[in-house]
């Protein structure tokens, strides 16, 4: 009997040691990574219910589609009904209503570089929801005074021609526009129609 163990006696306790140390840093990563994982999907909202942050309802005006009610629609004028027909709607063309607005007064101005003068009634149209023509009525002396100064500003050749009266309409466009922004933070003018434009 020899006092040295035999060779594969002292590897047993060792092996069984690193094999016990090895699963128990497996379980601890499968843990760490699936907590990872549910932590990850409850911060997602798909699990967990109502932990989740709610969804941010967009600012600004809203486009409002065809048929939908628009929250904030103008009240019915005095002495039209509320309870009228109602507007009917194609199901072709657009995929969101149109709503206008006309200026109270027509618009005079000279024209630049030139002894002719220009008069327009003015309009323009919008398909975001009732707001944006509630600040137009609002702040219709604000946007007067900046579309006066495009009118000024505008050449006799671009008030007689096509090509001249759509790049007016985009500047009026822009302009209006750019008065909502700094007036209510949000334009919402898609575009801006001549119901009469005279040059004399």
């Amino acid at each position: 009997m020899s006092d040295k163990p035999a060779k594969g006696d002292d590897d047993a306790p060792t092996k069984k040691k690193k094999g016990k140390l090895g699963l128990i840093i497996i379980a601890v990563a499968l843990l760490a990574v699936g907590g990872g994982g549910v932590f990850g999907l409850m911060a997602a909202g798909v699990i967990g219910g109502g932990h989740a942050e709610e969804k941010k309802k967009p600012e600004g005006p809203q486009l409002i589609k065809k048929g939908e009610a628009d929250p904030y629609a103008p009240p019915a004028k005095e002495g039209e009904e509320a309870g009228g027909a109602e507007e009917a709607e194609s199901e072709g063309g657009d995929e969101y209503r149109t709503a206008y607005f006309t200026f109270t007064d027509d618009f005079t101005s000279n024209l630049k570089d030139s002894g002719s003068m220009v008069q327009a009634s003015i309009a323009c149209s919008t398909r975001r929801d009732g707001r944006v023509l509630q600040w137009l009525a609002k702040h219709e002396l604000a946007i007067r005074s900046q579309l006066l100064s495009i009118l000024a500003d505008t050449s006799e050749d671009d008030a007689s021609t096509v090509e001249g009266k759509d790049r007016l309409q985009k500047r009026m466009t822009a302009a209006i526009n750019q008065v909502l922004i700094q007036k209510e933070g949000f334009g919402g003018v898609d575009a801006v129609y001549f119901r009469n434009f005279i040059v004399q």
